[in-house]
């Protein structure tokens, strides 16, 4: 068994980490930790674990997350960057959900974020953890970069494209609309269900902190720099991320033929059949990313529809799609959820 512990359990991430670990069959979760809540049960917070997890939260200082095998920060940006080495130097392997490691260039990583890097020796030393890219580097690595929600939607759909070589590079557009989960649990105003209910809208145009780690997965790909324009939409959805994604053709193709391809072995993203329009509600709960591929009037633009689960796909399921790779687990162990619907 794992030995697994969950720094930061309160949040959204945290706790659909709890809830898909629960039901992995590899794992023993040995501790959740939370500063503020400590010594409440995790389940009095979750009545949804009632019956399934009696552990409490514990002071992440008080906690032996140096006898866990893995730990996953599931925090604010800005924690993991300050507690991971000391892990890593007792030989636990991390996975951070947060963005501390995702983006290579510190300084990049600093003007986007707002705060200087605690540890900027440790970026070189993370693997980012797309595991459609980086599979064979996950498997060995010690700290993986778990990508952002945005970012895996985004990175997932125009990757057959890139590394076709079909596509002009310098014109990319990325429309993305988000459930308000992905602002996280903390109480601002613009995710109230007052504000954020019965309405639509476009937020981080001039932009936004995901764009980097996007334009670095895409040129990586592509061995070059690419021009991306992305806009983020807030949705009136608890869950669910859609992404649009436009790119002009330089060069004819069977764009249904090449995705089916691409993704052939890919065990947690489904190509649609031609002619589909992939839905928020059909990956609600599950590891899955979904996605169809349009040529609308048979003309040069491709329009590609990328659609995940931000707290699973985009999140806690890929966390553990990583930790599965760690160790030599099937991929998909502890992921094959039906979706839920309604």
């Amino acid at each position: 068994m794992i030995k697994v512990g969950i720094v930061g359990g309160t949040g959204y991430t945290g706790v659909e980490l709890i809830r898909l670990l629960l039901g992995h069959g590899g794992v023993e979760l040995t501790a959740v930790t939370s500063r503020k809540e400590a010594g409440m049960p995790v389940a009095e917070m979750f009545p949804s674990l009632r019956g399934f997890v009696d552990l409490a939260f514990s002071d992440p200082e008080s906690s032996d997350l140096n006898r866990c095998d893995l730990v996953f920060f599931a925090t604010p940006n800005g924690i993991a960057m300050q507690q991971a080495r000391s892990l890593l130097d007792a030989g636990v392997r991390v996975i951070d959900l947060a963005a501390d490691f995702r983006i290579s260039d510190v300084q990049e990583w600093e003007k986007w974020y707002g705060m200087s890097h605690a540890s900027p020796e440790l970026v070189a030393q993370a693997v980012y953890g797309l595991p459609e890219v980086n599979a064979e580097a996950i498997r060995s690595a010690r700290l993986v970069a778990n990508p952002g929600c945005y970012p895996t939607a985004v990175q997932l759909g125009f990757l057959p494209l890139i590394k076709a070589g079909v596509i002009e590079l310098d014109s990319l557009i990325a429309d993305c609309k988000s459930g308000v989960s992905g602002a996280g649990r903390k109480a601002e105003v613009h995710t109230l269900f007052p504000e954020a209910g019965d309405n639509f809208k476009a937020y981080g145009v001039s932009g936004h902190r995901h764009l980097p780690e996007i334009r670095q997965g895409l040129s990586r790909v592509a061995g070059q720099s690419v021009g991306l324009t992305f806009v983020p939409h807030l949705t009136p959805l608890i869950r669910g991320i859609h992404a649009t994604l436009y790119a002009r053709l330089k060069s004819d193709v069977d764009l249904q033929g090449l995705y089916e391809q691409h993704y052939k072995e890919a065990a947690c993203v489904d190509v649609l059949p031609k002619g589909s329009h992939p839905e928020t509600r059909s990956v609600r709960g599950a590891n899955v990313c979904r996605m169809a591929v349009h040529r609308p009037q048979a003309g040069d633009t491709v329009v590609v529809l990328s659609v995940i689960d931000n707290l699973v796909k985009g999140a806690a399921g890929q966390a553990i799609q990583n930790m599965n790779l760690m160790f030599g687990l099937p991929e998909s162990q502890g992921l094959r959820q039906v979706p839920l619907l309604p």
